[in-house]
């Protein structure tokens, strides 16, 4: 299964847990990490604080979405992740962007995720990945492009 993983990081070292987040998708059971784009800076959207560095990762693996989302929340508390409020600043966020070509909408998992379309930290990342991917249910990711334009983003990393 194609898996794509959003990362982002606006508290402590961020460009070092990101880096470590990485590390640690690499080491997920039944999974390979295929490919990492490079590390970018974006202000925060909808919210305040630090800037984000924000990466995504390209997975392959035989674990279910549900699974994946398991270890991935298992990786943010690992680091110190908390949820005080909505868009609060994170030592570490990992969304579950796509789940190969399938669409879920369950309580605890939408997916693909419901915000990727609107993010130029995602969508960049992403395109460097895959420049030709298609998002279930939206489309080209790359025709979304020029309506996040505007969004502040700088490449930190190759």
């Amino acid at each position: 299964m194609r898996i794509f993983v959003g990362i982002g990081a606006n508290l402590g070292d961020a460009k070092v847990t990101v880096g470590k987040a990485i590390d640690a998708l690499a080491q997920l059971p039944d999974t390979t990490l295929v490919a990492q784009s490079a590390m970018f800076g974006s202000a925060p959207i909808d919210s305040t604080g630090d800037d984000y560095v924000n990466a995504v990762a390209e997975l392959a693996s035989s674990l279910s979405a549900t699974d994946i989302l398991q270890h991935l929340q298992a990786i943010e508390l690992a680091h110190g992740r908390e949820r005080p409020y909505r868009n609060a600043p994170r030592t570490l966020d990992l969304d579950l962007l796509m789940y190969g070509m399938e669409e879920i909408n369950t309580i605890d998992l939408q997916v693909p995720h419901p915000r990727m379309t609107e993010r130029a930290f995602v969508l960049l990342p992403l395109l460097q990945l895959a420049a030709d991917v298609s998002i279930p249910g939206k489309g080209l990711a790359q025709d979304y492009v020029a309506a996040v334009a505007e969004q502040r983003l700088q490449k930190l990393s190759p």
